[in-house]
């Protein structure tokens, strides 16, 4: 049967402690239905959220809390907030190892260094690839949270460290496997460089120099939402598997019967 819930109005608060915050209820499928409201949210961690930002969270009845980041970002940022009743599964998209070098220069190397790393193209290049791998490797990650969608876990909220790649992937993924047109998934993802939304830049060096225009430039491809990181993770999926259906069959093994359980939970009624 299935699950009646209420229909939630949009509402994009600006919360304290919490970036990147969002209901991707409104985007319209391909034949004419929308995702609901109050289904499926997005954001940056929850580590920082303050008492009212926790309040607000709990209001949204929430099932699950989806936290894609691996040990060290938990490390890093520290733990989410409790939200009474919610349950909190983390599935790592990322290796706690993978870069770690890599994010310490980002974060104390001078201009010099992040030239070397990120320079002529090598940021964004390092993100196609993380994208491509996401998708391509972790197809047992992304199974485990459809199927989780299909069962019994909506409402649900999505994050990751800034809310923007591992998270931005998880939600391209779930509104691609109901039906929502790739161009609406893209408009969403964008939208994570909203100013308001926008993770900031963590540095050691918060002066002048280390904030630069050119530093900041650099960092873009890391700290941004880039339309080409989104076409090459849909791009890997038509390579590696010929096609969304494909995809999603044989590669996270979703039965049409879960499919179809995961469309009633997440959108509209049919017209």
């Amino acid at each position: 049967m299935t699950q009646q819930l209420p229909q939630i109005p949009s509402t994009e608060p600006e919360l304290a402690g919490v970036r990147n915050f969002r209901d991707v209820g409104g985007l319209p499928t391909a034949d004419g239905r929308r995702v609901r409201h109050g289904r499926l949210f997005r954001s940056g961690h929850l580590a920082h959220a303050t008492a009212e930002d926790a309040s607000f969270l709990s209001g949204l009845g929430l099932h699950t809390v989806f936290d894609f980041r691996n040990a060290a970002d938990r490390r890093l940022d520290g733990l989410d907030v409790e939200l009474p009743g919610v349950r909190s599964v983390n599935i790592p998209l990322s290796d706690p190892a993978d870069g770690s070098e890599f994010w310490h220069m980002v974060r104390n190397g001078d201009v010099e260094q992040l030239r070397s790393i990120l320079g002529d193209g090598k940021g964004t290049n390092r993100m196609i690839a993380s994208y491509r791998s996401i998708i391509r490797d972790r197809t047992a990650e992304h199974s485990r949270v459809l199927h989780a969608l299909a069962e019994d876990s909506v409402p649900a909220l999505m994050h990751c460290a800034a809310g923007k790649d591992r998270a931005g992937l998880s939600i391209a993924v779930s509104l691609l496997a109901v039906g929502v047109e790739r161009e609406a998934i893209e408009a969403d993802y964008l939208k994570s460089n909203d100013a308001h939304r926008r993770y900031r830049v963590q540095r050691s060096d918060t002066s002048a120099d280390g904030m630069s225009a050119e530093v900041m430039e650099l960092l873009n491809p890391l700290f941004g939402a880039h339309a080409e990181f989104l076409a090459a993770a849909f791009a890997t999926i038509e390579e590696t598997w010929g096609s969304t259906d494909r995809y999603f069959s044989e590669g996270l093994g979703l039965a049409p019967e879960t499919r179809e359980r995961l469309r009633d939970r997440l959108l509209d009624e049919a017209r």
